[in-house]
């Protein structure tokens, strides 16, 4: 469904029961898709792990304590 940002504003109240009707709202600014809401369920990820990011990162050859130190020697 495709709704005008005004008339998503004065749809707020009414907007649990759109997004049961509907599934997903795309709002319009003259006429340009700007936003769209979906229901959280549908787009609802677990946050990435900060272990197994750094797991997946390469290690550096220099340390970075090495690296900021000679970068502030260098001034």
């Amino acid at each position: 469904m495709n709704m005008s940002i005004r008339d998503a504003r004065q749809s707020l109240p009414r907007l649990e029961q759109i997004m049961a009707a509907e599934g997903e709202i795309t709002i319009t600014r003259h006429g340009r898709p700007i936003a769209r809401i979906v229901p959280l369920t549908s787009t609802h990820r677990p946050a990435p792990s900060h272990a197994g990011l750094r797991a997946s990162m390469p290690l550096q050859e220099t340390p970075s304590e090495v690296l900021l130190g000679e970068e502030r020697d260098s001034r």
